[in-house]
């Protein structure tokens, strides 16, 4: 079961390729503080990968959910760096024994220390590949479509995927 965070749907949004995502053979959740960010408040701004992700949702390939408001979520909401969204990423993927589909590295760093467990987006896209539901070439131009739109990937690990990409293809 993966808990998604703000980021890999908006950029996989505006790459157009949330439709990979249902390849994946295990539930997909979105927290309602997530949703909210991403769909109500991107809706209203007209941002079209917003429009998107709520399509999808539509379809039934998320599911949107609230997080419990445990002690995790009390504590986790206490750190002034860490937003509600990630807050409830983080909750409810240590609720559900799920992991966290998150690319920003402090809310991943939290996670280790709370031992949740985590992936980003290009790991779900290597993933899609291995399992031959993405070919190689797809996975790289969904890569270079995100960082066009500004999804930030440190270049010694682009440099990774692309030589991963091209051992897979």
């Amino acid at each position: 079961m993966f808990v998604f965070d703000a980021t890999p749907l908006i950029y996989l949004g505006t790459a157009d390729q949330l439709q990979v995502l249902s390849h994946l053979d295990c539930r997909r959740l979105i927290p309602e503080r997530v949703y909210d960010e991403v769909v109500t408040a991107g809706v209203d701004a007209g941002y079209p990968d917003a429009r998107r992700v709520e399509q999808r949702v539509d379809a039934g390939e998320f599911d949107v959910v609230s997080a419990p408001e445990d002690t995790l979520f009390n504590r986790l909401s206490d750190n002034p760096n860490v937003s509600n969204a990630d807050v409830a990423v983080l909750t409810l993927a240590a609720d559900r024994n799920a992991t966290a589909v998150m690319d920003d590295a402090y809310g991943r760093d939290i996670a280790d220390v709370e031992g949740i467990n985590t992936r980003g987006t290009a790991y779900l896209l290597l993933s899609l590949v291995r399992d031959d539901s993405l070919s190689a070439a797809d996975a790289r131009a969904t890569l270079d479509e995100m960082l066009e739109a500004g999804w930030y990937c440190q270049p010694d690990l682009y440099a990774r995927l692309l030589t991963k990409l091209d051992e897979l293809a």
